[in-house]
């Protein structure tokens, strides 16, 4: 674990979609030691530190997928190829691997941090099932590379859009409960707006599945003491007890889907 940003070369830069680009650096260090799910502090020389969900792991790469929002953001967008930017991590709790029929479910940018384990899933030759959902096709990421991964047999692969300019017309988590049903899921893995991971919890509760989901919050030191990112009421830290929690945790977390903390500490509606 690296506590002080390493100086780190950008060699690639993506357009994923709309306002999200994939930005790749060299990070031996933290290529080597970095698992799915854990995510790492990003530091555009100049601006605040933001966690990033690292989004691909190489032999001496990393990759992060950057949805610009705010200032910080727009600072990692406003970034070319041989600018160097501060890294540090990797942090948290990553993903577990357990089951032979898995779901993973990434809702629009929360599809990042899930690709490496998707990565993962295949290679141990799991059965793996892929919902990628967005608000409209401009949202979607990543989805070259999952259709490449179901064309060649890796993946089954089920792309929603809220319009419905692309796939199903539905939000990702209406199409969770017939997918589990209908293909003996054992396993769901997921990340993206609270209030969609809230709804996959519901079911995969009531169905009796367990369930992995990847928790964001505001961070500012990533390793437990600011406990800007705590969670009530069990005062967890997503930055050292996740960002992944498991279902026996996230149904003791009052907060889930409903609020979470400002830069102030302030609670707002999420």
């Amino acid at each position: 674990m690296i506590h002080r940003p390493m100086i780190c070369k950008i060699t690639s830069i993506v357009d994923e979609a709309v306002d999200r680009k994939t930005i790749t650096v060299r990070a031996p260090i933290i290529a080597r030691r970095a698992v799915p799910g854990q995510f790492i502090m990003v530091w555009a020389i100049g601006v605040d530190e933001i966690p990033m969900g690292i989004s691909h792991i190489g032999d001496e790469e990393i990759s992060f997928t950057v949805h610009r929002v705010g200032e910080a953001t727009a600072a990692l967008h406003r970034r070319k190829i041989g600018d160097v930017i501060g890294v540090r991590g990797p942090y948290g709790n990553g993903f577990k691997i357990t089951g032979r029929r898995v779901l993973v479910v990434g809702g629009g940018t929360g599809m990042a941090p899930l690709m490496p384990l998707i990565e993962k899933l295949i290679e141990k030759r799991i059965d793996v099932t892929v919902i990628n959902g967005a608000k409209t096709v401009g949202e979607l990421i990543f989805l070259k590379k999952l259709q490449q991964w179901h064309e060649d047999g890796e993946i089954e692969l089920i792309v929603t859009t809220d319009d419905g300019t692309f796939g199903i017309k539905a939000m990702a988590s209406d199409v969770v409960e017939q997918v589990i049903k209908e293909r003996g899921i054992e396993e769901v893995y997921v990340c993206g707006p609270e209030k969609m991971m809230v709804k996959i919890l519901e079911i995969t509760e009531r169905l009796g599945v367990h369930l992995q989901a990847s928790l964001e919050r505001y961070m500012k030191c990533a390793i437990g003491i600011c406990g800007s990112c705590t969670l009530d009421p069990l005062g967890l830290r997503v930055c050292k007890d996740g960002p992944v929690f498991p279902s026996e945790v996230l149904r003791r977390i009052s907060e889930l889907g409903r609020y979470r903390r400002n830069s102030s500490g302030i609670k707002e509606p999420v």
